[in-house]
Parts: structure tokens; sequence; C-alpha cells
């Protein structure tokens, strides 16, 4: 019995390695916000149809019926969060989070044609007349939310989140900035909500690599010109990931389930023993905190 519960922690463990590398990061949840947006601008919400009553956290049934009749007025983003605004009173918008295995597809149908079947693990649909929005999820662990415009600073999920990558304030002087005091790795401190959103385990170790940074160094370590290489690293990555439409491993699609690319592209993610592209030393791993990260030995300091 004892051997048997060891074996489950052990399997658990695995499982939960597994899904944490597998998590969308900003480049999924941009690309499927882009593909999202032109269909559903302009469109006026028919109908939610729910098939839980929960997610990761409690839907909030009678918010989400209240969207009905509404006409979306854009599809933005924060961080891994997908925002679907609309008009009206309070202009609210629907908080969406894909978890480790969501995926939002849209489908163009007709407004008096027969809806298709449910999809299995699909917990909900947004009824758009000629559109079709739905979201299916094996483990559950996304959210849907609704969100008033005077509580898109103020909302729970979106409180505590930093700075956006991809935005202009954040740059070289940002991360020196915020790495002084901190003792943790810089690969850490690139992926802490707090800091710095949508920057997850794959693009992080990506930018190290870019920089010429080791991802395990102290973040106090770096100095301001590795800093600077660091946040050009960053956005490069991430601008490059959202081009090639995300990096697929095994869940994620965009809205037309057309796999990402990027993968193709990773220059030290999930290359462990295999030659670095820039420099031909070998590719390292270690496991921090359940989360692989990869680094050349050879030219990342």
């Amino acid at each position: 019995m004892l051997t048997r519960s060891l074996r489950d922690r052990s399997t658990q463990g695995r499982e939960l390695a597994n899904s944490q590398r597998l998590v969308p990061e900003l480049p999924e949840v941009e690309t499927v916000r882009a593909g999202a947006e032109p269909h559903l601008l302009g469109r006026r919400l028919l109908a939610v149809h729910l098939t839980r009553d929960d997610l990761r956290w409690p839907m909030p049934k009678a918010a989400l019926q209240q969207l009905t009749g509404r006409c979306c007025t854009a599809v933005t983003r924060r961080s891994k969060y997908l925002l679907v605004h609309f008009d009206g009173t309070d202009a609210p918008a629907a908080l969406i989070h894909l978890g480790m295995t969501g995926r939002v597809l849209v489908e163009a149908t007709t407004a008096t044609a027969e809806r298709p079947p449910y999809r299995t693990h699909e917990h909900w649909r947004m009824d758009f007349g000629d559109r079709l929005m739905r979201f299916i999820d094996p483990r559950r662990f996304g959210a849907l939310d609704v969100v008033p415009r005077s509580q898109f600073t103020s909302h729970p999920r979106l409180v505590d989140l930093g700075q956006e990558p991809l935005e202009a304030a954040f740059d070289g002087a940002f991360l020196h900035r915020f790495s002084r005091a901190r003792t943790a790795a810089i690969k850490s401190l690139l992926m802490d909500s707090h800091v710095l959103v949508g920057v997850g385990n794959i693009y992080a170790s990506e930018a190290c690599w870019r920089a010429h940074v080791r991802p395990r160094r102290a973040a106090k370590t770096l100095t301001r010109h590795e800093c600077t290489a660091l946040a050009i690293g960053v956005q490069e990555v991430l601008r490059a990931a959202i081009t090639a439409g995300g990096t697929s491993f095994r869940d994620y699609v965009g809205v037309d389930e057309h796999a990402g690319f990027f993968a193709r592209e990773l220059a030290v993610y999930e290359r462990v023993g295999e030659p670095c592209r820039r420099c031909s030393h070998l590719i390292k791993r270690a496991v921090d905190a359940g989360r692989s990260t990869y680094w050349c030995a050879g030219c990342q300091k």
C-alpha cells in the first residue's frame, strides 16, 4: 500500500511537471486574441450556454447571461487572460483563461443553422449568430468570469499583474531596477507575474539564450548591459513566437484549430543533449521547483 502511494505521488508529480511546461504563454494567448477579434468584433451575443457550474472557479451564471444582447466592441489581452469587451451599461468584459489545456475555438455558421453538437470537454459556448465561440478544456483549469469596466484594474484576477513585456515601459532599466535585491534566479524573475506578465517557462529559457545569460544566475548579479540584452531577448522571442502562431506541444491550437509552429525555432527548450545553434556546445537541463530549465553552458554566462 505504501509503495503504491509513493508511486501515485511520483506519477502525479510527473504529470504536474508536464502540465506546467504545457501551459499557454503570452504568444499563444495573443494568437488566440488576434484570431478571435475579427470574428467577434461588432457582432451581437445572442446566447451563452454553460454545460457545468464551474471550471477552476465558479462561473457567474447571472452576469454571463446579462451579456446577451450586447455587441462585442473589442477583444484584448492582459497577461494570459483574454478579455471579450461588450457595449452597454458598465461596458463589461468576459474574462477567459485557457488554464493548462483550454482551447477557444471560433466557428463560422449561419444564424438559422442548427448548432453543432457539443464536443467532449466542451464547457461553454457563446453564440453570436453567424459565429460560435466554444471553450474546450479536458483538465478544467481554465476560467470564465465577467468584469465590469470599473473593475479592470481592481478585479482579483487582474489587480496584482505586473508589466506587459511588449510595452515600451519594459526595457533594460526596468529589469535592472527590479533585479537589484533579488537572489532568485533571473529566469524566476522573468516568470514572476507580479513583476512581468506572460513570460512562462518556454520563453524565459529562450530569452536568456538570446541574451547570452545563464537562466539560473542570481538576478542581482546581472549588469545593466546584460539586463538590456535580456529585455531585448524577451521581446524578440515573444514577437517571433506570435508571428509563428505560438508553440504547440500537445493541447494548444488557435481559434481555427491550427497549431503554432514556433517549436521549430526553439534554441534550447527541450533540446537537452543537442548542440547549441550558436556555439555547438551541448544544451543542458536542470529541474527547479518542478520546471525544466535549459541553457547552453558554452555561450550563456
